[in-house]
């Protein structure tokens, strides 16, 4: 139980039941707790203000997680963080005693609600087109110069890289990939619990860029390149993680998310293209809470990046596997049986077979002249 859902997310488990407060849930908040395997949510705010269509309490109650929002605030005293609770309707108890009640939602109401969002987008976009501006006056020769991108070690000139984000679609796409990846080999970066994913998938990270605090000990020290986010002042959270597991890193001074960085870096050192899984750009999820202040950035640094990249959906769509050496030699060995089995049933299969024993006893005569 807490106020703030992202002083929530890293300590819950499977069974919990969560309390926090936080108007227009968004997805990451709410894919955080599926795949915590939360069993329910309630939620002191409202969980769709009607600002803009958030997704989060879509994604939710589509995974049948409960969610019960716009309870009493005095629910913070009356509950303690570990307590036993449980939810019955619309009321929450502590043993046999109410301490709380909300408004318990639906897919139906939360449909409705969405459709009132969609009218108030108009002000959203307002914003998000300042922020635009703003963005490009304050990093505009990072995104047009490339300046203070750092110069990675990584090849990855003139190479297909396969960018990976975490998400509930990264494993499927990564497995709709998997003769994609085999086949042309690309520069896998995993980005945040990205890297994880790679490595769960049987692929090993050539760069990680992220959160140092979101990755395993065991993949840092997989020998990826390891690129971490910075602050504009130079200060990189995370940095203290990699000292402790012995692993040295580049920094990133930039106020985009880890997924921009990424791509910035694939663009800036050549890549010839870029495949990313994961990554979730549609204009819902960039006005998604979490993302306002970055919104913009992520949206400039996609139109940079236009001309090379690729979502992994639409390669695992097209794509066709390579004919592999084994493919071809089958179909040669099966060319010549049915040869062979065609000129023994015929006529004239006895001439071809004396021919035959005349060239091999040829073959070994000139062999043996040889000694």
């Amino acid at each position: 139980m807490s106020r703030r859902s992202d002083t929530l997310l890293g300590r819950v488990g499977p069974g919990d039941i969560v309390i926090f407060d936080q108007p227009d849930i968004d997805r990451a908040t709410a894919e955080a707790l599926v795949k915590a395997d939360v069993t329910a949510v309630v939620n002191t705010a409202a969980s769709v203000t009607g600002r803009y269509p958030n997704l989060g309490p879509e994604i939710l109650l589509a995974s049948g997680i409960p969610l019960l929002d716009q309870t009493e605030d005095k629910i913070y005293t009356r509950v303690k963080d570990g307590a036993r609770v449980r939810i019955d309707e619309s009321t929450v108890y502590v043993g046999e005693q109410p301490v709380a009640t909300g408004v318990e939602q639906t897919p139906e109401s939360i449909a409705d609600l969405m459709i009132e969002a969609k009218g108030a987008m108009s002000a959203q976009l307002e914003a998000f087109a300042a922020n635009a501006i703003e963005y490009m006056k304050r990093e505009r020769t990072l995104l047009l110069d490339g300046v203070g991108i750092p110069q990675v070690n990584t090849d990855l000139a003139d190479k297909q890289v396969l960018i990976v984000a975490d998400s509930p679609d990264t494993r499927a796409e990564l497995k709709a990939l998997k003769k994609y990846i085999s086949d042309y080999r690309p520069v896998l970066i995993g980005v945040d619990a990205g890297a994880d994913a790679l490595r769960a998938a049987g692929h090993k990270p050539h760069l990680i860029v992220g959160n140092p605090d979101e990755i395993d000990d065991s993949t840092l020290r997989g020998g990826a390149e390891v690129v971490i986010p910075a602050q504009s002042d130079g200060h990189a959270p995370g940095l203290e993680r990699l000292q402790d597991v012995g692993v040295g890193a580049l920094t990133f001074p930039s106020v985009g998310t880890s997924e921009d960085l990424a791509l910035l870096l694939a663009d800036a050192n050549d890549a010839a293209l870029i495949v990313t899984v994961g990554m979730q750009v549609a204009l819902t999820d960039l006005l998604d809470r979490g993302r306002g202040a970055t919104a913009a950035a992520t949206f400039l640094v996609r139109t940079r990046v236009a001309d090379k990249i690729v979502q992994a959906t639409t390669v695992a769509r097209l794509y066709k596997a390579r004919i592999s050496w084994w493919t071809v030699l089958l179909l040669v060995v099966a060319a010549f049986a049915a040869i062979i089995v065609a000129l023994l049933v015929s006529d004239v299969s006895g001439t071809y077979l004396e021919l035959a024993r005349q060239w091999w006893a040829d073959v070994l005569n000139w062999v043996k002249g040889l000694f």
